[in-house]
């Protein structure tokens, strides 16, 4: 059974990507930690569009994790017509003051579990002569920003290697897409483990989405198999600003704004 699949599905971004799927009649696999939350969405979802919606639960901090999710949808008899690597975790504040471990897993959520499932699905896209890849990035992938330093650098990672494999999958059939969404209303600062007075400094003066909005635009970049697209007209604008700007230049300013909200 052909079916799409998405990572991190369980709320948020992933929930909302999850329900505009369904209206598109696809049939899903909803891949996340929490068993209960994703029995409830699959079981909502089959109800509401009438499609096949099933679940595997896992930890993609694991590095065993994607090809347990690989083999599962194998043994299962799903054929993954379209990988939506979504599943990601954020981080905020100075590193010498962040848990290290926290660090390395978000390292190990957002870039190398993305590459290892991409990895073993591209393969039998590749040998299928079609599929499709949807790698979430972020707006802030376009900023090295301190107090942000590492997941920054990782959804830069996620940029960079999405637009190199847009062109090394094209000749198979395969598109790629790297969908970039900015701040959105979700449990990710809560999932950042970052305290409330850092949280405030990092997202001040931030024009936040809903997952909503957020999946609405993404519905209509991936039905017409664009390959890179920002959600929300202000994040577009300020993604225009950027690409004129320095390295250094956004470094240092956003450095002295973060610093003037922190004291």
């Amino acid at each position: 059974m052909k079916v799409t699949l998405i990572t991190g599905a369980s709320v948020g971004i992933g929930e909302a990507i999850a329900r505009q799927i369904a209206q598109q009649k696809e049939n899903l696999v909803l891949v996340a930690r929490s068993e209960q939350a994703l029995q409830l969405l699959c079981k909502t979802l089959t109800q509401q569009f009438g499609i096949k919606a099933d679940y595997i639960t896992a930890d993609l901090c694991k590095p065993e994790s994607a090809e347990f999710i690989y083999q599962t949808c194998k043994e299962r008899g799903y054929e993954v017509e379209s990988l939506i690597n979504n599943a990601g975790m954020g981080s905020g504040g100075e590193l010498i003051m962040r848990d290290l471990q926290h660090e390395l897993n978000m390292m190990l959520l957002n870039m190398n579990a993305m590459v290892s499932l991409t990895h073993f699905f591209l393969k039998d896209m590749a040998v299928r002569k079609r599929g499709t890849i949807v790698n979430i990035g972020s707006l802030l992938s376009f900023i090295p920003a301190p107090y942000m330093a590492v997941y920054c650098a990782t959804k830069a990672f996620v940029r960079s290697f999405s637009r190199a494999l847009y062109e090394e999958a094209k000749p198979h059939g395969v598109h790629v897409l790297l969908f970039c969404p900015g701040l959105t209303d979700s449990n990710f600062i809560q999932g950042s483990a970052v305290d409330e007075k850092t949280a405030n400094a990092l997202t001040a003066g931030v024009r936040a989405q809903t997952p909503e909005q957020v999946a609405t635009e993404f519905i209509k970049a991936y039905k017409e198999k664009r390959k890179f697209a920002i959600s929300g007209g202000f994040n577009r604008f300020g993604a225009k600003i950027l690409s004129i700007l320095s390295d250094a230049t956004i470094a240092g300013q956003t450095a002295k704004t973060y610093r003037k909200r922190m004291l």
